[in-house]
């Protein structure tokens, strides 16, 4: 290797905090919509399941932005980074922060999640980022169970009765566009792929798409392609939505600052 291809193979410290702090975001915020449903799912094994995920995604958010904090130099805390950034400095995928909708609607916006960290989690195990590579792998055995609850949850809505078809399928033809996000590289991506810090998103896009055909073709659900044009929530333009998630999130820090038990 060349002494300018190493030197390209390096990614800058902005580069790689960003990438870290869009993997964080993204289960943060997800944990953030997850958890609303609880008290009020369809059945109470779906409230503690529904439950259980916002808790593995809240841990996953934990361990990631901790290593944020120690990537950046700046030795933030996970609850400084979660409570004290402004809507513009988050940088999650806009799905995740899209409102939860009627009970498919959420297990859509679930099952497109969980099928992109599966591979994803898969890759970043290898990351030359060890501390991600350890991340990553023990988040993968969650990714696993949360792609298996919610592609059954997608069978049996898709293939129930005509009222969970209708509604499964309006839930992906509204949602699919804001999946173009997960698989569309940027200079962040770019770099930190170079170095064999993050994942191939071309690999984890070719997989996603594989287990969507399969699980939509056995739901007997349409997987609607993806418009032009993707959403740009990990480079901090955000919905609406995400200022209501924040106002609640941060308000006992916003209200009583560093405020401790």
């Amino acid at each position: 290797m060349t002494a300018a291809v190493a030197q390209r193979a390096v990614p800058s410290q902005a580069a790689r905090v960003e990438y870290v702090l869009r993997l964080a975001d993204t289960s943060l915020i997800l944990a953030q919509r997850l958890g609303e449903w609880v008290g009020h799912a369809p059945a109470l094994e779906e409230d503690l399941g529904l439950g259980n995920l916002a808790l593995d995604f809240l841990g996953q958010a934990r361990l990631l932005l901790t290593h944020v904090g120690q990537l950046d130099g700046s030795n933030r805390t996970e609850d400084e980074l979660a409570f004290l950034r402004d809507g513009p400095a988050f940088r999650n995928f806009t799905l995740v922060e899209q409102p939860n909708g009627d009970f498919a609607h959420s297990i859509v916006r679930q099952y497109f999640i969980d099928a992109w960290q599966v591979p994803l989690f898969e890759a970043l195990a290898s990351s030359a980022d060890a501390d991600l590579a350890a991340i990553a792998a023990k988040s993968l055995k969650e990714a696993q169970y949360h792609h298996r609850f919610s592609s059954n949850w997608l069978l049996r809505l898709g293939d129930g009765t005509a009222e969970s078809h209708a509604r499964a399928q309006d839930a992906a033809d509204t949602l699919i566009r804001f999946t173009r996000e997960m698989f569309e590289p940027d200079e962040v991506d770019r770099q930190n792929i170079e170095a064999g810090i993050g994942a191939d998103l071309a690999a984890v896009q070719a997989a996603w798409s594989a287990d969507a055909r399969r699980v939509f073709a056995e739901a007997t659900l349409k997987l609607p392609e993806a418009p032009p044009g993707a959403p740009v929530g990990k480079r901090g333009d955000h919905s609406e939505y995400l200022g209501y998630i924040l106002t609640d999130m941060q308000f006992m820090q916003r209200a009583y600052p560093g405020a401790s038990w």
